[in-house]
């Protein structure tokens, strides 16, 4: 088992993939590979893996050549000059050739590596195949509001905002760039109550609350399935660094148990942590992805799960479930979505999204998702539990989204608008917003703060 001592932070390449399971199902890999989208070779693959087993077998028969010369040396005093001479020849001459074939695989182990990383996890035989359209709709709860009958047309959630003076798209862009934004007057606390609100609903099904950090090592950042670098990466770096800034909370809180050997009685580990996401969205533009429905910066309460692999799908419906309360709470009419295999990513085995009627922008829009990643992130951090002595096996992740807080409250400022342009708050968030029921128009005097 070449790799069963290899860690995350010692440098270390980890394995990305099963590599037997590979050469035993290699048109199956190839098959899921057309189904997902991907550029891999998994053929490619397979020669390189060989070439690596041919090879590291090889290195430990020179090794073995090796001992034997080294023995042979200790009784030098006993040789003739000419045999001791040979025996030291021959020596350097195992020396070297150790060196070349030790040269030679760490390229071919580096080349196989980098080829198996983009290989994507396989597919639940139930994930539709080809594009976001064809999409599954596995559930439609709620209905939109009428507001014909009510006698007003909705508004968007820039219109219905910028009216109560609840954010400022003009002072972020003049500081930071399109696509940031201030949050202002009840807008500001009404993100600290859906934080709070959401992060209390996970501690009441299990989860352990958490902060996380920022920042992550690109290490980290490509062990959960994410391309730090590079064409199309949504990532942002620092420069003369390793660091990243996070995308989501999924990535600390799998870094979190990277290296570490779990017993099985520890598991499910159910986190919920609360960060800021950074994402470039590159390319991302017109008026579906005006205001906040797609930032560079937002704060989201992010659950992540590690379990054992014949739990995972059970702790999947289970995060659905925890997603469907929040939103039912809320009010929302949303529809959940099976994601067919182009719109997986690589880490996601299966992926269900759920979207919210957004009456503003006349159309739904995703506001959570929740995926279950097999051993696919577990290889790459190296994360493992203990079935019994002596068997290690890789732990299964899953992550979902309690709280997108620009997706919530721009489908809280549509859905809940009224005629007179205030907006009605849920109720299970008020207790997070002192008691306010309804946002209104702030006075004069707050609104000259700008």
């Amino acid at each position: 088992k070449p790799y069963q001592h290899k860690s995350l932070f010692s440098g270390l390449r980890m394995a990305a993939i099963d590599y037997r399971q590979l050469e035993q199902n290699i048109e199956s890999v190839e098959l899921n590979i057309r189904n997902r989208n991907a550029t891999a070779d998994a053929r490619r693959v397979a020669a390189l893996y060989k070439q690596f087993c041919a090879l590291t077998f090889n290195a430990g028969e020179l090794r073995k050549l090796r001992n034997e010369n080294a023995a042979l040396m200790k009784r030098a005093a006993q040789m003739s000059a000419e045999e001791r001479s040979s025996a030291v020849a021959e020596g350097k001459r195992i020396k070297q050739q150790i060196a070349d074939l030790e040269a030679e695989l760490a390229a071919v182990e580096e080349e196989m590596e980098r080829e198996a990383a983009k290989i994507p996890n396989a597919t639940h035989p139930d994930v539709p195949i080809g594009e976001e359209s064809n999409a599954t709709v596995l559930e439609v709860r709620g209905a939109p509001r009428d507001f014909a009958k009510e006698g007003f047309e909705p508004r968007d959630h820039v219109a219905v905002g910028e009216a109560l003076d609840l954010f400022d798209f003009d002072a972020a862009a003049r500081i930071s760039g399109a696509k940031f934004y201030f949050l202002r007057n009840a807008a500001a606390l009404l993100e600290v109550a859906l934080v709070n609100w959401a992060l209390n609903e996970c501690v009441k099904q299990g989860f352990t609350p958490m902060t996380a950090p920022d920042l992550a090592r690109e290490a980290v950042v490509s062990g959960c399935g994410f391309n730090p670098r590079g064409e199309g990466s949504q990532v942002y770096t620092l420069s003369d660094s390793d660091l990243c800034l996070v995308g989501t909370a999924e990535i600390p809180l799998g870094g979190y148990f990277a290296d570490q050997l779990l017993e099985k009685s520890a598991l499910p580990v159910r986190m919920a942590a609360v960060s800021h996401c950074f994402r470039q969205e590159a390319g991302a533009a017109g008026a579906a992805t005006r205001g906040l429905y797609r930032v560079h910066q937002f704060t989201k309460v992010e659950m992540f799960v590690l379990c054992a692999p014949e739990d995972s799908e059970t702790e999947h419906a289970q995060l659905r479930a925890i997603e469907q309360r929040l939103f039912d709470a809320l009010g929302l009419h949303y529809k959940v979505l099976d994601m067919p295999t182009h719109d997986l990513g690589a880490p996601a085995y299966r992926k269900l999204d759920i979207e919210a009627w957004m009456p503003g922008r006349g159309a739904f829009g995703e506001i959570s998702s929740a995926s279950n990643c097999t051993d696919f992130q577990a290889r790459r951090l190296n994360i493992r539990y203990r079935e019994k002595l002596k068997d290690n096996r890789y732990v299964h992740t899953l992550n979902g989204t309690a709280c997108a807080v620009p997706r919530m409250i721009l489908a809280i400022l549509e859905n809940f608008q009224n005629s007179d342009g205030s907006v009605t708050i849920p109720e299970v968030l008020r207790p997070y917003m002192g008691g306010m029921d309804i946002i209104r128009a702030p006075s004069v005097a707050t609104a000259a703060v700008k």
